[in-house]
């Protein structure tokens, strides 16, 4: 696959147009805290249908499609967020959709995939990775391969995000986004570097798994050794490496990433149910854990709340921490 341009502003606001009657304009609300140093927002996609962001990105690609080529179907490679939105969008065009999942993928987020109408496939998450950074394909699939991140049309879907924020708070200091495969932060990051030019654009990982961060500092994409990462946060921490083909554009539009510890991201978690009442997956928290740590500075910061697909035991445990 070919290096990514930032994308444009005319790409993200076709995608808007796309996905209006499919994507809901999710609120920016206060975080409940008092910091006399920031203000943070949060960007409240855990309330979008699927319960992620991923539905943008999915319907936009879907969409854009010639429709001839859909009539084999479709297929992605997703821990659960992204499977569910081309789940949800093959479901409304009466197509058939199969999806490659690493097998440690959350089970609430399968039993979702499920229920939507697809198809499952396990593989072990180093193949998972393999497929996602770098193969872009599996033995025995057809159909649309809509890749979870690397794919313009989801990255300007997922842009969408960015407009809202810059809509809805104009002088917006700071954006977070987790970063997992990339297309959220690539997508946010081009729509607000190319509005306001002076947000200080951050991506955020999580420490047992964050390629990303060395890889800025490096000036080029490098392996790093992971860890296993919680359960909740499968999916958003472990790749050992960012795509070749999306180092372009991250290296461009961000200007650093954030690493966060595990006991920050269960923190911030917790005080999201408790504060704000919202309840987010580790990868939803994350961009809130790394907004408190002081990482991306003061002033007015917004945070992306990707999605809130956690499990019941697992978030039971999450809050019996505290």
């Amino acid at each position: 696959m070919k290096p990514h341009a930032p994308i444009t502003l005319e790409e993200i606001h076709q995608a808007q147009k796309r996905i209006i009657d499919a994507a809901i304009r999710t609120p920016l609300v206060r975080l409940n805290v008092d910091d006399p140093n920031r203000e943070i927002y949060l960007k409240l996609e855990n309330l979008q249908p699927i319960g992620s962001f991923k539905l943008r990105g999915a319907v936009n690609a879907m969409r854009a499609a010639d429709p001839d080529t859909l009539k084999a179907g479709v297929w992605t490679a997703s821990a659960g967020n992204m499977a569910q939105g081309v789940a949800w969008g093959a479901r409304s065009l009466g197509i058939e959709c199969t999806v490659v999942v690493p097998d440690n993928a959350a089970t609430a987020k399968l039993n979702a995939i499920t229920e939507l109408g697809a198809g499952i496939i396990k593989i072990p998450p180093a193949d998972w990775f393999d497929l996602v950074l770098r193969s872009h394909d599996y033995p025995g699939m057809s159909g649309l391969f809509i890749h979870p991140a690397s794919d313009r049309h989801v990255m300007a879907g997922q842009g969408t995000i960015g407009l809202e924020i810059v809509e809805d708070l104009p002088d917006v200091d700071a954006v977070i986004t987790p970063f997992g495969a990339g297309g959220l932060t690539a997508g946010v990051a081009s729509a607000v570097r190319a509005l306001r030019p002076e947000t200080r654009l951050y991506a955020c990982e999580l420490e047992t798994g964050a390629p990303l961060a060395p890889s800025l500092k490096a000036g080029k994409p490098v392996t790093i050794e992971t860890r296993p990462a919680p359960g909740f946060a499968t999916g958003f921490s472990g790749a050992p490496t960012v795509a070749a083909e999306m180092w372009p554009i991250l290296s461009q539009v961000i200007d650093d990433s954030l690493v966060m510890s595990v006991a920050d991201l269960i923190s911030a978690i917790r005080l999201l149910v408790e504060r704000n009442h919202v309840v987010a997956e580790g990868a939803g928290a994350a961009a809130v854990a790394s907004a408190l740590a002081g990482g991306a500075g003061e002033g007015k910061i917004a945070c992306v709340v990707s999605g809130g697909h956690i499990d019941r035991d697992q978030l039971i445990d999450v809050l019996g921490r505290g």
